[in-house]
């Protein structure tokens, strides 16, 4: 297996996949690509995870038929109805990649913790696999941000794995309710200062640090919001990297 030395987390506000005829349903986006390619590895191990959908299994076998064309080698953990591999934390550190899907994370983080995940994906974080996930999947490696988890009305949720010790928020130029909602929780202390990423851009960190944000739409921005001492918020737009296919 091959590790780069660092501890990566690419957490994307959403476009992780296209719609491809060529395909049949999905394809992987170049913001996938940008993903294994930080593994190091020439045929990288990808894990999915679909804990927040309940371990869809049509979205992961729309998963496997995604991945075709790719080098990879591909498997999935599921923990309904009961863990699909005889140790997970193995599994999991035997990963060059994971990659999250999106759905619930109040769900998932719950689930994690009862099966011992969260810890297994810490150690897998320290010892260089590429953690990675859309929506949900961006959302659960850090301390929070808005959720849907509770009902359509969005609210704020601050049980993450906090591995990266910022608020997150994603799809958040598709969601009229994302900006509004994350500014009032950072301002009133409910959520830390943190990171957002529209659709089809990713926010990149290295250890906890955020180097860069990447996109696959020329539109797309990534933002740093902050408390600014007084009541509200400051919010710095941020220009992606644009990534070709």
């Amino acid at each position: 297996m091959s590790r780069t030395g660092q501890s990566h987390i690419v957490a994307i506000g959403g476009g992780s996949f296209r719609a491809s005829e060529r395909y049949g349903f999905v394809e992987p986006s170049a913001l996938m690509r940008y993903i294994l390619d930080l593994t190091g590895s020439d045929r990288p191990r990808l894990g999915l995870l679909a804990t927040a959908t309940g371990d869809d299994s049509d979205w992961l076998l729309k998963m496997y038929g995604a991945f075709r064309a790719y080098d990879v080698e591909l498997s999935h953990l599921t923990v309904f109805p009961m863990p699909n591999v005889e140790d997970p934390r193995e599994w999991i550190l035997e990963q060059d990649a994971i990659y999250v899907s999106g759905g619930s994370v109040a769900n998932l983080a719950a689930l994690w913790r009862l099966h011992g995940l969260d810890e297994a994906f810490e150690e897998a974080w320290r010892a260089g696999v590429v953690l990675s996930g859309q929506s949900a999947g961006a959302l659960c490696w850090h301390v929070g941000g808005n959720t849907d988890s509770f009902g359509p009305k969005l609210r704020p949720w601050a049980d993450g794995l906090a591995l990266l010790p910022y608020s997150c928020g994603v799809h958040y130029n598709s969601d009229p309710q994302r900006r509004p909602l994350l500014h009032a929780s950072i301002a009133s202390g409910e959520l830390p200062g943190g990171y957002a990423a529209d659709e089809g851009v990713a926010l990149h960190y290295v250890g906890t640090e955020f180097i860069q944000a990447v996109s696959v739409d020329p539109a797309g921005y990534a933002y740093k919001i902050d408390y600014d001492g007084d009541g509200g918020v400051k919010e710095l737009r941020i220009e992606p990297r644009l990534l070709t296919s």
